[in-house]
């Protein structure tokens, strides 16, 4: 018979609201075992406070996964963690919890991991060089080209930049980086989401996509080039695209996703269609990673007022995707 699969949750930020979606999390019946990754003094402190009263066993790797069990593998947090308040003594604890994870995948002793959200200041303030999950797994996985996926019911939106200043952006981008972000898309939404040949929609990323010239060259001389090349090996794509108008049901009713070219054109658009259940998909690793669409929010942890939608929508894709996997 098969066995559900296990994945792998990581806590996120001790001091956040990453082990109240935990605790949230264990008392739905997924079709699979969970493991959480941190702090089990941490979790039943933050148990304790949501007035919640679930428990815990120890995680056995040695069991028979078994569907709807939540257990937790111990990390111990080096510091104490009190409820909303960063401590930056936690941040590597922070990292070997998703080093525990990434190397479960890698092992085939998870079949994913995803990610409660963690705090990059506090990381940064440790002295620890990290500007978030996406490039720590890239690097930690040594994989060449990644893509930043965020789904919601109804849009995807994948990022040709990710965390970068946006005076940063337009140098960053460039035909062949266009070209190895547009195929890690179409693959991964071939190959880990099951959507075969997929309808890609490109922005600009000036407004109104350039003018013809004059209001930016990139979509003449970066942008136009790239797509004109990858069509003709075949990809569907359509673009660049006016990032104002793109957004709209007349375009997106014909596309499986969108590369939009920084952070913060795609993003706001998604965030506002679905927050809450979206979910952050790593397109190009060599395991499945997932995560919540939000952040830290240390103004709600403990308090019970954590909304546990996205981190569910993140198990719910992970598993999405591991069926995917199991039939390619």
């Amino acid at each position: 018979m098969n066995q559900p699969p296990r994945i792998a949750i990581t806590t996120g930020e001790p001091a956040g609201i990453g082990p109240d979606l935990c605790i949230l999390a264990a008392s739905q019946q997924f079709p699979a075992e969970l493991v959480l990754i941190g702090d089990p003094v941490v979790l039943a402190q933050r148990a304790s406070a949501m007035q919640s009263p679930v428990t815990f066993s120890d995680y056995d790797p040695a069991t028979t996964p078994q569907a709807g069990r939540v257990v937790v593998d111990c990390i111990p947090a080096p510091a104490a963690v009190t409820a909303g308040e960063l401590d930056p003594t936690n941040a590597e604890y922070v990292l070997r919890t998703l080093d525990r994870a990434v190397d479960g995948c890698l092992s085939g002793e998870f079949a994913a991991m995803a990610t409660c959200p963690v705090q990059k200041s506090i990381i940064n303030e440790a002295g620890i060089a990290f500007t978030g999950h996406t490039e720590y797994l890239q690097a930690r996985t040594q994989t060449k080209q990644v893509v930043m996926l965020l789904a919601a019911p109804g849009l995807r939106v994948a990022l040709a930049t990710t965390h970068l200043p946006l005076r940063d952006v337009a140098d960053a981008l460039s035909i062949e980086g266009l070209k190895s972000t547009l195929h890690c898309l179409q693959r991964g939404l071939s190959r880990q989401l099951g959507i075969h040949n997929p309808v890609i929609l490109v922005t600009g990323l000036n407004p109104h996509a350039g003018e013809e010239g004059h209001l930016g060259q990139e979509e003449l001389t970066v942008i136009k080039p790239a797509i004109e090349q990858l069509r003709s090996e075949g990809l569907k794509l359509e673009g660049p695209l006016p990032a104002d108008t793109l957004f709209t049901p007349p375009f997106l009713e014909r596309a499986d996703a969108v590369l939009a070219m920084y952070h913060d054109q795609g993003l706001p658009v998604l965030k506002h269609l679905g927050f809450g259940q979206a979910v952050n998909i790593t397109l190009g690793l060599p395991i499945i990673r997932t995560s919540v669409d939000h952040g830290t929010a240390l103004t709600l942890a403990g308090t019970g007022q954590a909304k546990p939608g996205s981190l569910y929508a993140a198990v719910e894709a992970a598993l999405d995707m591991v069926a995917v996997q199991k039939y390619q």
